[in-house]
């Protein structure tokens, strides 16, 4: 079994529901299609309800269902929810009533509510929006310092040097972290770990260089965050700064950097800044035909996830499985136990 049909299968055992924004969109209801006869989430949709439903027909047997926001019963209670939740910084009561009639922020609404466990958009909304309404509606969670994100990267089989999943932190969402911001990134990320990866976390810090053969502000950065990480979680294996061969390389780690403490393969790689994360994960995508699942948010109170507007049907399925999956989990380690 693939990767991708054992994420399927894990989010199958446990299903919840997840709500889609973006519920007019062909590849949104092709996802929907497939995760619910996958059985891997119980969906609803969000938009014009005769426009989805006489979509759907062609679709019989689909258990979706369907809510068009501006004539639903519960949107006054939305509204309110939202003024209460905003409290004094709503600048008018307009914005309550824009804010809950857009899908986004009734998703989020939805989910903050209890009404689902999860969201799913940004295959036509912009990850700036998506993220905006997650925040203001559902927020951060009381643990966390800082929203952050990640990509479940799932390995072809037949390339090496992965053989099971990793993640690959933080790609989409904090531009240039510093020292503490990249530690709690690196920690949230041994959180997510421990909830879809079947192995204990095993972190490596990147940077351009190892155990302080480059001399340069961005790579002291790196060692302190790594120094942070360590104090806020030092029952995990954190080794950091590290160049990305040494890292997966055993044999060079030893040379590189002898008094490393990675006892193994990391399957948590914690990137610099933006501009290497995103580059790293597509490079791994496009050239290393690793599937990537994401951006997955980490640090908001509920999940609530953003797709790439690019993304195509069987990336919006998976990501429904990874959101099922955190509804599910929450912050409990994965079922399966470390070898």
């Amino acid at each position: 079994m693939g990767w991708q049909q054992s994420l399927l299968r894990e989010a199958a055992s446990d299903p919840k529901h997840i709500v889609l924004a973006e519920g007019e969109d062909e590849r949104i209801l092709d996802a929907a299609v497939l995760a619910a006869s996958h059985g891997v989430a119980k969906i609803t949709l969000l938009g014009r309800e005769a426009v989805i439903k006489e979509r759907l027909r062609q679709h019989r047997g689909a258990e979706i269902a369907v809510i068009e926001p501006e004539n639903h019963h519960h949107l006054q209670d939305y509204i309110a929810a939202y003024r209460k939740r905003r409290g004094a910084r709503l600048k008018s009561d307009r914005e309550a009533v824009t804010a809950i009639r857009d899908p986004l922020g009734f998703a989020a609404m939805m989910v903050r509510q209890g009404d689902a466990d999860g969201t799913v958009a940004g295959a036509v909304a912009t990850t700036a929006d998506t993220i905006r309404a997650a925040l203001r509606i559902i927020g951060r969670s009381p643990t966390a310092k800082l929203v952050s994100s990640f990509f479940l990267m799932l390995p072809n089989r037949d390339r090496k040097p992965f053989g099971s999943r990793i993640i690959f932190a933080d790609c989409a969402l904090v531009v240039e972290p510093d020292a503490g911001e990249l530690a709690d990134i690196a920690v949230s990320s041994a959180h997510s770990a421990e909830s879809f990866l079947d192995r204990k976390p095993r972190i490596a810090m990147l940077s351009f260089s190892t155990a302080g053969s480059g001399v340069h502000p961005r790579s002291e950065l790196v060692r302190e965050a790594t120094e942070l990480a360590r104090q806020m979680r030092p029952d995990l294996e954190i080794d950091g700064e590290i160049q990305f061969d040494a890292a997966v390389d055993a044999a060079l780690r030893r040379r590189k950097a002898p008094d490393s403490l990675l006892g193994g393969m990391p399957n948590v790689f914690i990137f610099p800044n933006l501009d290497a994360a995103n580059i790293g994960y597509k490079i791994a995508a496009t050239v290393g035909g690793m599937t990537a699942v994401g951006p997955v948010l980490q640090g908001l109170a509920k999940p609530a996830n953003d797709l790439s507007r690019g993304c195509k049907t069987e990336d919006i399925l998976y990501l429904i499985a990874v959101t099922s999956l955190q509804a599910a989990r929450g912050s409990r380690r994965a079922h399966l136990p470390y070898p």
